[in-house]
């Protein structure tokens, strides 16, 4: 029995000898090293002639999702979430008691001389 094999089964057509390194010129890149509070190492690649003041300083940690900071004896901790809040609680930092009274009035006005029933 003869079997039926084909010399490039497995490559792509053109791709030539396997192991081909010719792909191309490689930028030259820096690894720039972060740490999250939880000891964890996250390496980033940056192209090397690019200017430091353009590397982050700060990142998401895929591991943790912790932000992660290049000083690995002090990485960034977690900045503290605040509570959700409601569209009223806005309002109130923005008013006055006083304002918000008036502006309350106001509006009432305009209701009751829109529905005829202006007091």
């Amino acid at each position: 029995m003869v079997s039926g094999g084909s010399a490039i089964r497995g490559s792509r057509v053109g791709s030539g000898p396997m192991g081909e390194q010719d792909r191309g010129v490689h930028a030259e890149r820096i690894a720039v090293s972060y740490w999250d509070a939880a000891g964890n190492e996250t390496v980033r690649h940056f192209a090397a002639n690019l200017p430091e003041e353009e590397i982050p300083e700060v990142i998401d940690s895929p591991t943790t999702g912790r932000p992660a900071g290049r000083d690995k004896a002090n990485p960034p901790q977690v900045a503290k979430n605040e509570p959700y809040k409601t569209h009223l609680a806005y309002v109130k930092e923005r008013r006055s008691e006083d304002e918000a009274k008036q502006i309350l009035d106001e509006a009432l006005q305009k209701l009751r001389e829109r529905r005829g029933t202006s007091a």
